[in-house]
């Protein structure tokens, strides 16, 4: 295990952003694509909208639903095995989709199965590079994330082309065996140990010129003194639960809610794209490349916003990035019902795939920035996991409202809205922190320093904070030079 102070910015980190590339292609350009064999789906159990749709929603709720299990793995064993056992896990997921016979079928293992294991791979990839970079992390992650764009280009017409030449079960079989690629994408995620990892612990305890004897003491003191054996069931608890303390965070909460309403606008839209585009009158080969240029867009908004807000002069202005792209994605799905055409629907799919990169990029980024690069595996385990619900239910919720309406205008403009109110919460929530920003009173002069002393036998704890720090120094010196001083 590498050991850094801080992160490297560097070196081996643009491998693990190259293996979070690959983890992106195969799990969300893939889930993606399973839009493309909606209509197959569709003509060959003969179910209308709503059922079909089940099958993309369970893939992405598995995802974003077992997500936590993934950090979770990565935290506690490996995120090489975690993984690895997740590409075993979806490729198993896809090869028995292709035998299918029923929906039923395709709901445990193309939705469960194959989304329990994208789940896996998905959010620890994407926690790691974040522990690698720090100045560079938005272009980091803009690359990183590329690979969703970059795959939908490239497997949009090739699964259009293995559905035509081979049927939808032998493109399924051949997408089972190129999601294998997983296990390799593992193998590159060398696990790297951060100072700010280690926290957890008591500084005072890894220091080196602390003998032996009184690290064996001060872990015995509970025992000892009542005070002292207060302080270390508070500590101990503040070990368990430092892990999900952001939970509790106004800004994390704000992001969670808007994140609710984020997932619920975009599902909709890479399901039901292709089939809109057919129903107004788009080949085959045509609507499966409107999913090919909303890919390759979806790269551009990656890497350039990545890049963009890595500059200084928008660096502090991500927040705003954020809200701008979704609210701009949630303006362009209020326009598509009027989009009648393939001239029409290609403008569409540039600008929603350009903002839809640049969001996607900006999630961890914004992640990061409110919990910490510490927390970071764990708390994008639940913005995934936040996910989960919302793409549950928008796309059978949008098929009902198309099988209900008999057409797509109410589901667009509700995934429209939906996105809308994500943004606007958003900026509503920034705009009152700075109203009612807190004003801290000065520290005067006679602020000392406070100190507390705690004897106990051979031994004296020492707790020394001065009121203009954060930080509490825990020093364990002999009872006999304390009484020297």
């Amino acid at each position: 295990r590498a050991r850094h102070i801080g992160p490297p910015d560097g070196g081996w980190g643009w491998m693990i952003v190259a293996g979070c590339f690959l983890v992106t292609i195969c799990t969300r350009a893939v889930t993606r694509c399973i839009s493309i064999f909606f209509v197959e789906f569709q003509a060959y159990f003969g179910q209308d909208y709503a059922r079909t749709a089940w099958i993309h929603s369970i893939v992405d709720c598995a995802t974003m639903l077992c997500a936590p299990v993934g950090s979770l793995i990565s935290n506690h064993v490996s995120c090489q095995v975690g993984i690895m056992l997740g590409g075993l896990l979806a490729s198993t997921g896809l090869i028995l989709s292709s035998f299918a016979t029923t929906l039923e079928h395709l709901y445990l293992s193309l939705g469960v199965l194959t989304g329990l294991g994208f789940a896996l791979c998905y959010s620890p990839a994407i926690a790691m590079v974040g522990k690698y970079f720090n100045k560079r992390k938005a272009l980091a992650y803009g690359i990183a994330m590329s690979g969703s764009g970059i795959g939908t280009f490239i497997l949009a017409p090739v699964v259009q082309l293995l559905i035509e030449q081979f049927s939808w079960q032998g493109a399924l079989l051949i997408l089972g065996g190129f999601v294998l690629n997983l296990c390799v994408c593992g193998a590159l995620m060398r696990p790297i140990s951060l100072k700010e990892d280690r926290k957890t612990v008591p500084e005072f305890l890894e220091q080196d010129h602390v003998p032996e004897t009184e690290k064996k003491d001060l872990k015995r003191m509970s025992i000892c003194s009542p005070l002292i054996k207060v302080w270390s069931r508070e500590c101990l608890c503040y070990c368990s639960w430092k892990e999900y303390d952001f939970l509790l965070m106004p800004g994390f909460m704000v992001l969670a809610v808007s994140v609710l309403f984020m997932a619920y606008g975009c599902s909709p839209l890479f399901v039901y794209l292709v089939p809109y585009a057919l129903s107004v009158g788009v080949s085959h080969h045509q609507a499966a490349f409107l999913m090919s240029i909303l890919g390759v867009i979806d790269i551009i908004g990656n890497i350039t916003f990545g890049w963009l807000t890595d500059r200084r002069c928008l660096k502090k202005h991500r927040y705003f990035c954020y809200l701008f792209a979704v609210g701009m994605d949630g303006l362009c799905c209020l326009f598509l019902p009027v989009l009648k055409n393939f001239p029409l629907l290609v403008p569409f799919s540039f600008t929603f795939g350009y903002f839809d990169g640049a969001y996607v990029t900006l999630i961890p980024v914004m992640t990061a920035d409110v919990v910490g690069t510490s927390s970071l595996s764990s708390a994008l385990g639940v913005v995934y996991f936040l996910h989960a619900i919302p793409y549950l239910v928008s796309p059978p919720v949008a098929g009902w409202l198309v099988d209900t309406t008999g057409s797509y205008t109410a589901s667009f403009l509700l995934c429209g809205f939906s996105m809308i109110f994500s943004s606007t919460l958003l900026c509503f929530a920034r705009l009152a922190k700075k109203i009612k920003k807190p004003h801290l009173p000065s520290l005067t002069s006679d602020t000392g320093m406070k100190q507390h002393m705690w004897t106990n036998g051979a031994i004296a704890y020492s707790v020394t904070a001065e009121l203009d720090q954060k930080d509490v120094e825990f020093l364990a010196v002999d009872a006999n030079s304390c009484s020297n001083r």
